[in-house]
């Protein structure tokens, strides 16, 4: 005995179609502008505060300056491109 194997697709194509992942420019953009000098020497700052706290067992030094720093570089990076472009 052989079976059919048959699926109710309730209109839609039988065949599944590979879904392209959809990519925000906002994420495109923000990874170009961290990557420009600026971006990367904050970055590197935030990495070494946070191994010096990490190696430390007890300190109250936190590196939220080093974060605020980069964040603030990256986004005016964003900002200047993304406006630059709705002219």
């Amino acid at each position: 005995m052989v079976f059919e194997e048959k699926r109710i697709t309730n209109g839609e194509p039988e065949e599944e179609e590979e879904e392209e992942e959809m990519v925000d420019p906002i994420e495109s953009l923000r990874q170009k502008c961290a990557e420009t000098e600026h971006c990367i020497h904050n970055w590197e700052r935030l990495e070494q505060c946070e191994t010096r706290v990490g190696s430390r067992s007890s300190t109250e030094e936190d590196c939220t300056e080093e974060l605020f720093d980069f964040l603030h570089a990256r986004d005016h990076c964003v900002a200047h491109k993304l406006f630059h472009s709705v002219k």
